[in-house]
């Protein structure tokens, strides 16, 4: 009865905590102690959102930015995922290759995304490049990382097994150490989705001329606080897509490997 209860347990606390949050953002905006161009309310954010779905706002609407997030989020993550989940499981098996990669990931790694940003700038300018460049550097990390510890922790004796039985290095990394090391993959790229979309709105916000972050900033110098906020939901609601489609992903493939 708990296991049934609790899904919808939880509904209800979530649908409580975000009928008290808007309830609470209406009655602050309501009462006039701030002034409705800082901070408008729920309404106003809402039809300012219809409008935005229909109306161009710094070159497009919403879906025309959004569009064009979702482009470069997709090719730096990708890339992110494409470079570093193959490297992290080499650097998982092949000592040698560890000890000459860790050094420099190691230093890499504790740069923030955003301060790729003079590069991406120098390097792309405004274009599809740099705001690439910078998702890359933010989901890169996390999906080399669990690539290599699951690696390192996928049973000695099934890769020693197959070495006895003559298997090629290849073979050993695609159906070994890969099919193992699958969970801790997917939580990689999970939290590398996430990284990778912050950092894109951050890089859009200063080396872009399309994107959410680039209609936020257009909206700051325009005093619009409805467009900025309207530019805010949309970035939390695609993250949260994002997100969940990953977990739906990491599910299944728990269930997969626990009914295998």
């Amino acid at each position: 009865m708990t296991d049934v209860m609790d899904p919808a347990r939880r509904l209800l606390l979530g649908a409580c905590g975000l009928i008290g949050f808007f309830g609470l953002w209406a009655a602050i905006s309501g009462s006039g102690l701030v002034a409705p161009t800082f901070l408008p309310g729920p309404l106003d954010v809402a039809r300012r959102l219809v409008f935005l779905l229909t109306e161009s706002f710094a070159g497009g609407t919403l879906l025309v930015h959004l569009w064009s997030s979702l482009q470069r989020f997709a090719a730096g993550y990708l890339l992110a995922a494409a470079v570093g989940v193959p490297l992290g499981l080499l650097m998982g098996r092949f000592r040698t290759l560890d000890d000459i990669v860790s050094p420099l990931f190691d230093g890499l790694r504790f740069i923030a995304p955003i301060a790729w940003v003079p590069f991406a700038a120098l390097w792309f300018g405004t274009g599809f490049g740099g705001p690439v460049l910078i998702i890359f550097s933010g989901a890169f990390p996390p999906c080399l990382l669990n690539a290599y510890r699951g690696a390192k922790h996928v049973d000695p004796r099934y890769l020693e097994a197959a070495e006895m039985l003559g298997t090629p290095s290849g073979r050993i990394i695609t159906e070994v150490l890969l099919p193992a090391s699958v969970p801790s993959i997917i939580a990689g790229l999970r939290i590398g989705a996430g990284l990778g979309w912050q950092s894109l709105v951050g890089a859009e916000l200063i080396v872009a001329s399309t994107g959410v972050g680039y209609l936020m900033v257009q909206a700051q110098s325009a005093v619009s606080t409805t467009t900025v906020m309207v530019g805010m939901a949309a970035i939390g609601f695609i993250g949260v897509l994002i997100d969940v489609a990953l977990r739906t992903i990491e599910a299944r493939i728990h269930r997969r490997l626990g009914g295998a």
